[in-house]
């Protein structure tokens, strides 16, 4: 039996729907999963893992032998062996469980406080993990989207595990008010050019380095300094960090496109990057890879696809092209997205499978969703009707990440409470970064 939709996440639920029986799905369903079946094997795996591990309230097969899921806990999960996590909700410290179940409960986050807050907020996973942690961690290119939280949440994770360390954010620091936040938050600043391999080479030195630097917005146009700095750099900071353990952001986009029909790129799946952009962060990895084969060095490859809040994502420049009147190109017909505090989460832990040579792994959320589909569901949600044109083609730039959701859990937040709340926040005219993604693009030229 083929399978259509193998999983959708709306607050607690999974669904596994035969393609024959797809009318019968929930009619709010907005994104359906298409992938291959060795997909929806490996979804059945994880949840099966899962409930050896106490952690699946139970799992179930139809006389036709169809995988069914009848539920998740949406209590802590008590099992042996527990994954750390229970379903809908986080297993973390009260006040985690609190704040996220309060803004679910709300289909709405209020503030621009509330919303950082929710991003930085660490597991209880996490925070175990930043226990066994030695020593400090310093984030290389921290003044970017991701930096901020993701520097919070170590902060905040590490001072919950009772760990005294120092968290530092090296980065240009061009807003002054950016750097002052982060210092607010009890975390160091050094504003340093990284390009500029001297005043790398007088960073303090940390047994925990991240690396979130590179350059994607004008790459076509500046070829040179993106090449500088998505490959370049990298041989800079493993010289200066070679005694160190690192954790570096990649990109999704080194894979090129692949079916919608298919599932996602697998981190075995060879790359095929398109445009300057792409391929120099095949560069990047390449040589993190030298330098982790050669001197020894533990690094960890994060492939994003599209982390997302409420200020800036895929979902936001939906939200505000459907409020603008403007029409949504189509080719680019489906896309990954994960919520940022989760992908944060999932970040930190990778620390936890640093190697030599270089672990890679997937980093998105487990749905793949219809660019149509989405944009009419945030158009019912603004009282708009979406514009669009063109037609969706074949391919999309899409990760397959049941890697990352068997050793890190699912993610806490899933695309439909996602939708609500960027739905609800870019109605009421909540902050925006101004970093549009250009999800669109299929020539690799940004």
């Amino acid at each position: 039996m083929k399978y259509r939709d193998t999983e959708r996440v709306l607050g607690s639920s999974h669904f596994l729907w035969p393609i024959e029986h797809a009318a019968a799905a929930p009619p709010n369903t907005v994104a359906f999963l298409w992938m291959r079946r060795r997909r929806a094997v490996e979804i059945v795996a994880i949840l099966d893992d899962f409930s050896e591990r106490g952690c699946v309230r139970s799992t179930s097969r139809s006389a036709s032998g169809t995988p069914r899921v009848s539920g998740f806990t949406q209590t802590r999960c008590a099992g042996p062996g527990c994954c750390g996590w229970s379903f809908g909700h986080s297993r973390g410290p009260v006040v985690v469980e609190h704040a996220l179940s309060q803004a679910k409960k709300m289909n709405a986050v209020q503030t621009v406080e509330q919303l950082e807050q929710l991003l930085s907020e660490p597991t209880e996973v996490v925070v175990e993990m930043m226990r066994r942690l030695q020593g400090d961690i310093i984030l290389l290119g921290a003044a970017g989207k991701i930096g901020p939280s993701l520097a919070r949440m170590a902060r905040r994770a590490s001072d919950l595990a009772g760990v005294s360390r120092r968290v530092i954010a090296a980065s240009r620091f061009s807003d002054p008010n950016e750097q002052a936040k982060f210092q607010a938050h009890g975390i160091e600043t050094i504003r340093c050019d990284l390009l500029d391999e001297a005043a790398v080479a007088q960073l303090p030195t940390a047994p925990n380095v991240i690396y979130l630097a590179g350059m994607k917005f004008g790459s076509a146009e500046r070829t040179a300094t993106t090449w500088a700095m998505n490959a370049c750099l990298p041989a800079v900071v493993c010289r200066k960090y070679r005694a160190g353990r690192i954790v570096a952001f990649s990109t999704g986009a080194v894979y090129g496109l692949t079916k919608s029909a298919g599932g996602g790129s697998l981190e075995t799946d060879s790359p095929q990057p398109v445009g300057e952009y792409a391929m120099s962060c095949l560069g990047r990895e390449r040589v993190f890879e030298y330098f982790s084969r050669a001197w020894t060095v533990p690094v960890a490859l994060i492939r994003l696809f599209y982390a997302c809040e409420l200020r800036y994502g895929v979902l936001v420049d939906l939200a505000r092209m459907i409020l603008a009147g403007d029409p949504i190109d189509l080719a680019m017909g489906c896309f990954n997205i994960i919520w940022q505090g989760d992908s944060n989460a999932m970040t930190l832990l990778a620390f936890d499978h640093l190697a030599t040579p270089p672990f890679v792994i997937n980093v998105t959320g487990p749905e793949i969703l219809s660019i149509r589909e989405v944009s009419q569901a945030i158009g019912h949600a603004l009282g708009r009707r979406p514009k669009f044109r063109g037609t969706e083609l074949e391919t999309a730039c899409l990760g397959n990440a049941a890697l990352a959701h068997r050793l890190f859990g699912p993610p806490r937040v899933g695309a439909q409470q996602l939708i609500e709340w960027v739905a609800d926040w870019v109605k009421r005219g909540g902050e925006n970064l101004g970093k549009p993604t250009h999800f669109e693009v299929r020539d690799g030229r940004y």
